[in-house]
C-alpha cells in the first residue's frame, strides 16, 4: 500500500483524475493543483499530478516540485492528446493515461513507490570522501570534524560531487542536477559556487574539488588531490610550461 498525494482541481478529486485508483488499495489524499500544496505532501510515497486540463499549469507545478523536493516520485496523469507537450524538463518520473486500467496503474504506482523508498534509504546515509563527511539528514558537512557553513545550493553541489567520488561531472550536468531544468543561468554559476566551496573548505582541502579543464569537476580525497596536482605540476615543469595547475 502506497501513500499517494494527488494534486488536482477536479471536484471529484483523485478518483476523477485516475478512476482506476478506486479499485486499488492505496491511501489517497487530494490537494489543490497549486504551489501552496507542495508544503503539505508530508511523507507521500508518490505525487500524482493532474495534467488532464491545463498542461502549462501542470508543467510549472512539476518543475517546482522537482526543484523543491528533489527525488520525489512524480506520476503525471495526461491524456493522449497532451503527450506531445510532455518533455523531460517537466522532471516527471513517469506518466499514465487517465483511462489506464487498474493493473497498469498498480504496476506504475508500485514501481515508483519502491524506487522512491530505495532512494530515501540511500539518501539518508552520510557520504564520506577522505576527511569530508556530508550528512544529508542533518544537512551538515564536516571536514576533519570542522563544520562548514554552506548555503543550500552549495550543500547540494557538494553532496552531488561527494556521491560520485573520482567521477568527472560536467558543468552542464551539475547545472541540471543541482539547479534544475528551469534554471536559465549559465554554467559560470557552477564555477562561482565551486570557488565559494573551496574558500569554505579552506586551503588545506580546497584541492579536493579538482577542475578538469574544459569539462567540469570531480571530488577526490585530499591526499589523492595533492598527489594528482604534484604530478600535473611536475609534468608541466618538465614540458617547460612551469605554470600552476588550473583551478577554475
Amino acid at each position: 500500500m502506497a501513500d499517494i498525494a494527488c494534486l488536482t482541481n477536479r471536484a471529484g478529486g483523485g478518483g476523477d483524475v485516475l478512476p482506476a485508483l478506486s479499485y486499488l488499495d492505496h491511501r489517497l489524499v487530494t490537494l489543490p493543483l497549486d504551489p501552496a500544496s507542495l508544503g503539505k505532501l508530508g511523507g507521500s510515497d508518490l505525487v500524482l499530478v493532474d495534467a488532464t486540463r491545463d498542461l502549462l499549469h501542470a508543467q510549472a507545478l512539476c518543475r517546482t516540485l522537482r526543484e523543491d523536493e528533489g527525488e520525489s516520485a512524480m506520476l503525471v496523469v495526461i491524456p493522449e492528446a497532451g503527450l506531445a507537450g510532455l518533455q523531460a524538463d517537466w522532471g516527471a518520473s513517469d506518466f499514465v493515461l487517465p483511462d489506464a486500467g487498474p493493473a497498469e496503474v498498480e504496476a506504475r504506482v508500485r514501481l515508483l513507490a519502491k524506487r522512491r523508498q530505495a532512494q530515501a534509504r540511500d539518501s539518508d546515509a552520510a557520504v564520506r570522501v577522505g576527511e569530508l563527511v556530508v550528512d544529508p539528514v542533518s544537512y551538515q558537512v564536516r571536514i576533519k570534524g570542522r563544520p562548514l557553513d554552506l548555503t543550500y545550493k552549495e550543500f547540494e553541489l557538494l553532496r552531488f560531487l561527494a556521491a560520485r567520488p573520482g567521477r568527472v561531472c560536467t558543468r552542464g550536468q551539475l547545472l541540471q542536477e543541482v539547479w534544475g531544468y528551469d534554471f536559465f543561468g549559465g554554467t559560470r554559476t557552477v564555477d562561482v559556487h565551486v570557488r565559494r566551496l573551496r574558500a569554505k573548505i579552506g586551503p588545506e582541502y580546497e584541492s579536493m574539488i579538482t577542475t578538469i579543464r574544459g569539462v567540469g569537476y570531480k571530488l577526490v580525497p585530499a591526499e589523492q588531490a595533492r598527489a594528482e596536482r604534484e604530478t600535473r605540476e611536475g609534468s608541466e615543469t618538465a614540458q617547460g610550461t612551469g605554470g600552476p595547475a588550473e583551478k577554475d
